[in-house]
Formats: C-alpha cells, sequence, structure tokens
C-alpha cells in the first residue's frame, strides 16, 4: 500500500510539471492532479492489462512502442472521467504526455527509489 501510495504521488508531482510544460493540458489544481493520479493507477491496474492483451500483436509488432498509445489512451480516459478538473488538448498531446511521464517516472525509479530500497 505505502509503494502504492508513493507511485500516486510521484505522478502527482509529474502530473503538475507537464501541466507547467504542456499548454494543451491543464489541471484545476493540486487536488485535481491528486485525483488524476488516484484514477490513473486504478486504469492503469484494470483498462492497461485488457488493452495490453487486446493489441498484443501490434505491440509486438512495434517492439513496445504501442504502449506509449495505451498510455495515452488510460491519460485521455482520466481527463474524460475528470471532466473540467483536467484537460488535454487531443491525443498528440496525451502521447506526447504519456511519453514524458514514463520517462521521469523510469526516471525516478531508478534514481531514486531503487536506491532507497537497497539501502534498506
Amino acid at each position: 500500500m505505502l509503494n502504492w501510495l508513493i507511485g500516486v504521488l510521484i505522478n502527482t508531482v509529474l502530473l503538475m510539471a507537464i501541466d507547467g510544460y504542456f499548454d494543451d493540458i491543464h489541471f484545476s489544481g493540486i487536488g485535481a492532479a491528486f485525483l488524476a493520479s488516484v484514477i490513473l493507477a486504478v486504469l492503469n491496474a484494470v483498462v492497461r492489462p485488457v488493452l495490453i492483451l487486446l493489441t498484443l500483436p501490434v505491440t509486438v509488432l512495434t517492439l513496445g512502442l504501442f504502449l506509449f498509445v495505451i498510455n495515452a489512451i488510460t491519460l485521455m480516459m482520466t481527463a474524460g472521467l475528470m471532466g473540467d478538473a483536467f484537460q488535454i488538448g487531443g491525443f498528440g498531446t496525451a502521447l506526447l504526455a504519456s511519453i514524458v511521464l514514463s520517462f521521469f517516472h523510469l526516471l525516478v525509479q531508478k534514481a531514486v527509489i531503487e536506491p532507497l530500497h537497497n539501502r534498506s
């Protein structure tokens, strides 16, 4: 449970940073970013595996790059569920944001989280 909460908090910070860099992405506040992070975590746990299974041939054919499209779809679904509290300008913006979000989440995981786990 603690790892899940840490992941949600990291996603909240990253989503707020993405909001600052992309003009087509807007959160109504930090609470909306936290709620979006929670919804995104639930969608990643429930919907994402189904989408991966359904698109497995395309994912294999693109050597896994189609996973960014799936991430963009879940990001768009999150924005759709949140209404005016979280807005994304279009699918291209969601795709680029999902790439940036994945990259920085991996960076934080490798630079911060794993060294903390290895020390204990």
